[in-house]
């Protein structure tokens, strides 16, 4: 079974599970591995990928040579005929005959290997496409349930913590009654202290104006005793 074969294997095997259980977390270790080694093997075909297509520059490269040999000799041959010398014409199209054997060769190593490229260039495209998306929906199912078994915690612990919030509310509740009573008997002290104020100075004025007798002093009393002594 192939990388891909044991991806979608994998991917099949987990679905039921995932919407029964959240996603057993074997079945992500399984993914997980499976990309690791998708990813792997990869990287193998990049590099193999490289390595023909390094052979086939070099196929090229020996085709142009060839066919630049070929040409040349095609000159040569032509100019002995035109000398009049069949006899190296001849020698000069045998060589032209093996020349055009071994560019023969020379090209069909080199389109076979531009087939290879071909070939693996599209399969290393899809192998990168299938490894992308299979990690986007691994990410996302990781993502899915950590945020589910968060939920799941939260209702968990507020479900078990009514009583004690409960409470906690009401102790709150009390706390604020017992600072609003403090605020009010305050507000109250200092308006008994203003009145208070106003009060003594009314009474300074009335005083100052005659109108309310000057409180008993020692300057009255002794004026008193002294009225008192001469009569």
């Amino acid at each position: 079974m192939n990388v891909w074969s044991k991806l979608l294997t994998a991917l099949r095997g987990g679905v039921n599970e995932m919407g029964e259980t959240l996603v057993g977390s074997q079945v992500l270790r399984v993914l997980d591995q499976e990309i690791r080694d998708a990813d792997l093997e990869l990287r193998k075909s990049k590099e193999a990928l490289a390595e023909i297509m390094a052979k086939q520059k070099l196929a090229s490269e020996r085709v142009g040579k060839g066919e630049t040999k070929v040409a040349e000799y095609e000159q040569y041959a032509l100019k002995a005929l035109e000398a009049g010398n069949e006899a190296l014409a001849k020698e000069v199209a045998e060589k032209i005959a093996v020349l055009e054997t071994e560019l023969a060769n020379e090209r069909e190593q080199a389109e076979g290997f531009a087939a290879s490229v071909a070939q693996l260039r599209k399969a290393v495209t899809q192998a990168e496409g299938n490894i992308k998306r299979l990690k986007q929906q691994v990410d996302t199912v990781k993502a899915t349930e950590s945020v589910q078994k968060a939920q799941m915690a939260v209702a968990q612990r507020y479900g078990g913590s009514q009583a004690k919030l409960h409470t906690a509310v009401e102790s709150l509740e009390r706390i604020k009654q017992k600072q609003a009573e403090r605020a009010a008997k305050m507000e109250a002290s200092a308006e008994l202290a203003e009145m208070s104020s106003a009060e003594d100075a009314l009474e300074s004025k009335l005083r100052a104006a005659g109108i309310v007798p000057e409180t008993t002093s020692a300057d009255s009393v002794l004026a008193r005793l002294k009225e008192k002594r001469q009569s």
